[in-house]
């Protein structure tokens, strides 16, 4: 079965390293940039993602990036605490959580992929066309700086993110991706380590939030490299460049009544090296992945808002899933249904909760009943409220513990793949 990839982000890579691993190895990636240049800020892979990994045989490697957060906890933008529950191996699952520099984890998917692929990483290769052809393969055209070149295969999975190429090809009406009303700002910075050191930590409420965690342990000053993403609701259109480089002073005033007695937030902002500007744009859910032999995979299926710090997981998931199916089922249309069926579905779901703030309804609620503060977070929103909501949203994602422990590998038996 001969596959290609489009796009070398965390989905592509992850499944060509997954298709590999389940004896697929006819796999090549298509990638329309000229260079994989390691870009972006932290993300969290979360147990789920972990799993995936260990079983994949490379966990130890991506682990060797990050740091594994014990705590995630909720503040008002008073610095108040709202809920904190135990995250990765202190939370009962059999697989950690990872905070990890985003670059850093997809130069080492990147070379984990070459070492394991028969053909490298085919760059500045950009989709321009997908057909059908009477065989049941279906031909890619790229534009290269050369001209165009024409690639068939058996199928052809598009992992090339929230402006997926494959994705307008299939819905050409769709238009850009639809804004939030947020604006974000990422950035790295260096501080003195708050709290335990390995806690995750979201403070504020819907229309103005800043979230932080730890990318390494501290040094022996006590400070740590730290990423953290800034958002407020602003007006505008939400057409801002993605990727815009801007100066951390405006965004620090915007965030200066916000020092607490464990954290300096303006300080960690007009401290940052670099701050990046990015709408809070998602994707609608679709009705449809595959299309004859052709399908969709993370961000290019199912791209949403950072609630729940999920979708680099998601893509992990798509990826090893889609490899499952492909390696098992009878015939390539059914493996490619059985893909779709199992994770279009769910996604659908996922969406539809990020965009209703997903865990962080906690944040919410408080800012609702409690606009001043509290002196009992109990009184504001019941423990057994909090404690659904949080479960809610790891049952949707799939990550609840005693689901995640039980579920059956995605690792296909040895020797099944066509």
């Amino acid at each position: 079965m001969k596959i290609i990839i489009v796009g070398a982000g965390i989905g592509g890579l992850a499944a060509a390293i997954s298709l590999h691993e389940a004896g697929l190895h006819d796999v090549t990636v298509y990638e329309r940039s000229t260079a994989i240049r390691g870009l972006g800020v932290g993300i969290n892979l979360l147990p789920h993602a972990l799993r995936e990994l260990t079983e994949l045989g490379i966990a130890d490697s991506i682990a060797e990036l990050g740091v594994e957060p014990r705590t995630l906890a909720y503040y008002n933008r008073f610095g108040q605490p709202i809920w904190h529950e135990p995250r990765g191996l202190d939370a009962g699952y059999r697989w950690p959580q990872l905070s990890v520099h985003r670059g850093r984890l997809q130069l080492a998917l990147r070379d984990l992929a070459e070492a394991r692929l028969a053909e490298p990483i085919r760059l500045d290769h950009r989709l321009v066309a997908v057909a059908s052809n009477d065989d049941g393969t279906e031909t890619a055209t790229f534009a290269t700086a050369d001209g165009t070149v024409e690639a068939t295969a058996d199928v052809i999975i598009g992992a090339d993110g929230i402006h997926s190429a494959l994705r307008a090809l299939r819905y050409p009406a769709e238009g850009a991706p639809p804004w939030g009303g947020l604006t974000l700002w990422r950035g790295v910075t260096r501080i003195p380590a708050f709290l335990d050191g390995r806690t995750m930590i979201m403070a504020g409420d819907a229309d103005q939030k800043f979230v932080a965690y730890p990318l390494a342990p501290a040094d022996a000053d006590g400070r740590m490299l730290v990423n953290f993403i800034a958002e407020r609701r602003v007006g505008g259109t939400g057409d801002a460049d993605w990727n815009r480089a801007i100066d951390p002073a405006p965004i620090a005033e915007l965030f200066r009544d916000w020092n607490f007695d464990w954290l300096d937030v303006p300080t960690a902002i007009a401290t940052a090296d670099e701050i990046l500007e990015y709408p809070m744009v998602d994707r609608d859910a679709l009705p449809q992945w595959t299309f004859g032999r052709t399908t969709l995979l993370g961000d290019a299926a199912h791209a949403m808002y950072p609630n729940g710090s999920n979708g680099g997981s998601q893509a992990i998931l798509d990826a090893r899933t889609l490899a499952f199916h492909l390696a098992t089922a009878p015939g390539i249309d059914a493996g490619l249904a059985a893909y779709e069926q199992a994770r279009r579905p769910a996604m659908t779901a996922l969406l539809a909760g990020t965009r209703a703030t997903g865990p962080e309804r906690v944040m919410q609620l408080a800012r609702e009943r409690a606009p001043q503060g509290f002196s009992d977070i109990d009184e504001v929103i019941p423990h057994a409220e909090r404690a659904q909501i949080a479960a809610d949203y790891k049952t949707a994602a799939g990550f609840l513990p005693e689901i995640l422990n039980d579920r059956p590998s995605l690792t296909p038996p040895s020797g099944i793949a066509r």
